[in-house]
């Protein structure tokens, strides 16, 4: 295994996984470039945790140029993950074009952008992609239309950069989760009902921690998987592929 530090782009940076994810990264003495739109929260985690802020405005501009910027500011850009997302909760006939695009934007486009960004800077010495998808891409949940469209095209843009950077060494991966506790998800959290009734769903009887997904991608980023691509790995509790003993 290639002990060697990484230099790593979290796209997403203050959320509940990219903070964890940060957090392990920096403490096994990687060098992390974290990119967020939020500059006083982007602050908050560097002055936690260290790492090198990278503010970005989450256009599809600003993400494209955030793997060039992150790759000037660490010398090198071996890894980068998106972990940007959002939450809607509503049937299809409910759901108004705005928050469709708001849904689309922050998952399939932020992705995507993430790739050609990254892609550019890899070329010559190729490195890891790792996207964000969701459970409930993969099986049918009720009111999660949006949702499902979103992370689905992250899927497919997986399995399809995957084969395309192969040959220069890029790997593409995805991870597919579940129900994850983090600020995101208070909503559902919160509410005792709704929380019971999201961890009956998941055959291993609880939610999802941020440390279960960091891990993951920990692993895909810096460990030893280098001969993976083209994967999107369900950390999920079970969510995607066992139904829960009632």
């Amino acid at each position: 295994m290639d002990a060697t530090p990484k230099h790593v782009l979290i796209i997403g940076a203050t959320g509940g996984i990219g903070q964890n994810l940060a957090q392990r990264l920096l403490q096994n003495n990687h060098r992390v470039a974290l990119a967020a739109r939020n500059e006083e929260r982007l602050d908050e985690l560097v002055a936690r945790i260290g790492g090198d802020p990278l503010p970005i405005t989450g256009d599809y501009e600003s993400i494209v140029d955030a793997s060039a910027k992150a790759a000037s500011i660490l010398g090198r850009l071996d890894a980068v993950i998106c972990c940007a997302g959002s939450l809607l909760l509503k049937p299809a006939h409910l759901t108004r074009e705005d928050e469709f695009d708001a849904v689309m934007n922050a998952s399939a486009r932020t992705a995507f952008a993430t790739v050609a960004g990254a892609a550019k800077v890899m070329q010559s010495g190729g490195g890891s992609i790792v996207l964000m998808s969701s459970a409930a891409a993969r099986i049918g949940l009720a009111n999660h239309e949006a949702i499902a469209a979103a992370k689905g095209a992250v899927i497919g843009l997986t399995l399809s950069a995957a084969a395309t950077y192969g040959s220069k060494g890029i790997r593409v991966n995805c991870i597919a989760p579940g129900l994850v506790a983090t600020p995101l998800t208070e909503r559902i959290t919160s509410s005792e009902v709704s929380r019971k009734a999201s961890v009956a769903m998941h055959a291993l009887g609880r939610l999802g921690e941020a440390e279960d997904i960091a891990a993951m991608a920990e692993f895909l980023l810096v460990g030893p998987s280098s001969w993976m691509t083209g994967q999107v790995i369900g950390v999920d509790g079970g969510l995607g592929t066992v139904r829960a003993r009632g």
